[in-house]
């Protein structure tokens, strides 16, 4: 979708942006271009929409060069979205979205009820928000409203400058979560600009790590931690790279181990007995679909009664397919010694310590990714 051959920026000044990049983004990849301050890649992504121009070299943008389309014309076609949201405030958050629809000669109606469309989409309800306006707003949702406005006219390009930087670290992550799940759905090439490396690593279906003025190394987020390029990339993505690995690497089910299970209808007495021919101190309680419902010491099952009486809470689930981080961080949140997976509705297995661990080493050794994550 879009393809850099051997492209430069040089300022009057003499000073080299960017220098000699060749790489290609695939329809529907988000590349995450992550560096320090000054390293081009803003710059890179801003030659894409020609808010740059290229003073060498050639970018394609399905194919075709983008300097023989009119830049203003260019530009309708690729969702832009910036820190802040980048909002008119004398605009109301429905009509801020609905502005590319309106500069493309859409009718008003039909602009309109697209960028209701696109508010629902990013959580937003537009009977709620759409007549309010950009000073009304928390920074996440001045953000998601930023988001919608890219995606009205359904560009199939959506540039990205640090979008997120300028909310709290909780805010951050969740709309780092909403971003993924969003993209899942429209599947936009995506170009992605970040100083930091988790956002990289987190977001990128495949990462550049800048220098300066070059791409250092150009791979998927686990290859990159797994087998850095140079001493400089490994100095970049840092010495808890192995750690960083957890974000990337996903919960498959060769990780789990089986549990001890029991029916919430079991009367408590033969369960108690066939959890101590196993040795089994515990089980987990499925509900009569097959979904975890709980969890029984077999202690407790000797009192009598039936397996629902004794059944207690299970907080500490992930689904199949998470990142081990969620599931450390699970693990950690409520001082459990295993997560439940579940794979939709339906119990999986168990991830122990002990499990996540080897995953991890083995993810680390192989230098590629088990699974795609998001």
């Amino acid at each position: 979708m879009i393809r850099f051959e051997n492209v430069s920026k040089r300022y009057p000044d003499g000073t080299l942006a960017v220098d000699g990049l060749d790489f290609e983004v695939g329809d529907g990849e988000l590349v995450t271009l992550v560096g320090p301050s000054g390293c081009g890649k803003t710059t890179t992504m801003k030659m894409v929409n020609r808010l740059v121009e290229p003073t060498g070299g050639r970018i394609l943008l399905d194919g075709r060069d983008i300097t023989t389309v009119a830049a203003v014309a260019l530009r309708r076609g690729i969702g832009y979205v910036i820190q802040h949201g980048g909002l008119f405030p004398h605009r109301t958050v429905l009509d801020n979205t609905a502005t590319v629809p309106a500069l493309l000669g859409w009718k008003r109606a039909a602009a309109r009820a697209r960028a209701a469309e696109l508010l629902e989409l990013v959580g937003l309800d537009p009977a709620v928000f759409g007549s309010r306006y950009p000073d009304q707003l928390s920074g996440g949702q001045r953000q998601r409203v930023g988001v919608a406005r890219a995606l009205a006219a359904d560009p199939p390009v959506l540039l990205m400058d640090e979008p997120f930087a300028a909310v709290d670290p909780v805010v951050r992550e969740r709309l780092q979560s909403e971003f993924l799940a969003l993209q899942a759905q429209v599947r936009k090439t995506v170009l992605f600009v970040t100083h930091d490396i988790e956002e990289a690593v987190r977001l990128g279906d495949r990462m550049a790590v800048y220098g300066a003025g070059r791409i250092e190394q150009y791979d998927s987020p686990a290859a990159v931690l797994g087998d850095p390029a140079s001493p400089y990339v490994a100095e970049f993505v840092g010495a808890d790279r192995g750690l960083k690995r957890l974000s990337v690497t996903a919960i498959t089910p060769a990780d789990l181990d089986r549990a001890p299970l029991l029916r919430l209808g079991e009367p408590a007495a033969p369960a108690a007995a066939a959890l101590g021919a196993q040795g089994a101190r515990w089980a987990v309680v499925l509900d009569a679909d097959g979904a975890p419902h709980g969890w029984v010491p077999a202690a407790d099952l000797a009192r009598g009664g039936t397996v629902a009486d004794h059944t207690r809470r299970m907080p500490a689930r992930v689904p199949l397919g998470a990142p081990l981080k969620q599931a450390l961080s699970t693990m950690l949140q409520h001082d459990a010694g295993w997560v439940a997976v579940v794979d939709g509705d339906r119990f999986a297995g168990v991830l122990t310590p002990a499990a996540l661990h080897e995953a991890l080493r083995r993810s680390v050794r192989a230098g590629v990714p088990v699974e795609s994550v998001s």
